[in-house]
């Protein structure tokens, strides 16, 4: 891991970008050290420098955890393979059509999920042999990425998913096999997620302690207090 660049926020947060390798990334650390960790994606390889995704880390980073994000292969900035080019094409044209896009999505996120996973993990390692870094670890974001990291990735041990994303039909089968403690968040009118899949999701899960939250509005208006609420959460199994 070699860090390229930092800055000092509010907070005397620490603020880095790293690369490891081919992958880019973000670090947030805390005064506070060693910090528990929490590795945090966006939905669906969105960009590790989304506003969204950024506001949530420095937020979670100045409550006193250490904050990682990446942009895996295929996500964010990084090259796509052709198919994966080809599959954006195909979803844009379809949701404008006013098509069935599962299919689509099918082709598109599950490949992004295998291909993530590999690197979150080797990121991981990296990370817990920093000093500042002292675990343990949850994770917090991208449903998909997070339900099959949750169940090949035992230190993990607590996860805050975004019903938000669609979720491949392989990993909805595997969210039985999550037993971590897990909270999820839904919003009650997601123009492109229906809320009965995302019922449906929380209700396979096999987590003794689980929570949903649900919230009116659509797909960007997760009020910003769940985040408030998503620390406190983390508190009670990070720290």
């Amino acid at each position: 891991m070699r860090f390229t660049s930092g800055q000092r926020l509010d907070g005397d947060v620490l603020e880095r970008e790293f690369t490891l390798g081919e992958i880019p990334g973000t670090l947030w650390t805390p005064a506070s050290a060693p910090a528990p960790l929490i590795l945090m994606a966006h939905n669906n390889g969105l960009p590790k420098r989304a506003p969204r995704l950024v506001a949530r880390a420095r937020q979670s980073a100045a409550y006193g955890y250490a904050v990682a994000t990446i942009d895996a292969a295929g996500c964010g900035d990084r090259p796509r393979t052709a198919a994966d080019g080809q599959a954006r094409a195909e979803l844009r044209r379809a949701l404008g059509a006013g098509e069935p896009v599962d299919d689509i999505f099918e082709s598109l996120v599950g490949p992004l999920v295998e291909n993530a996973v590999p690197e979150w993990r080797a990121t991981l390692d990296a990370l817990l042999a920093l000093p500042e870094i002292g675990g343990p670890v949850g994770y917090s974001g991208w449903t998909a990425l997070g339900i099959r990291l949750a169940v090949v990735e035992p230190r993990i041990q607590a996860a805050g998913f975004f019903a938000g994303g669609y979720v491949p039909r392989a990993r909805r089968e595997e969210a039985r096999m999550v037993t971590i403690p897990l909270l999820l968040l839904l919003q009650w009118d997601d123009e492109g997620n229906p809320r009965e899949r995302a019922l449906d999701l929380f209700d396979a899960f096999g987590s003794k302690e689980k929570t949903l939250h649900a919230n009116v509005g659509g797909h960007t208006g997760t009020p910003w207090f769940e985040v408030e609420d998503g620390n406190r959460f983390f508190d009670r199994h990070l720290k």
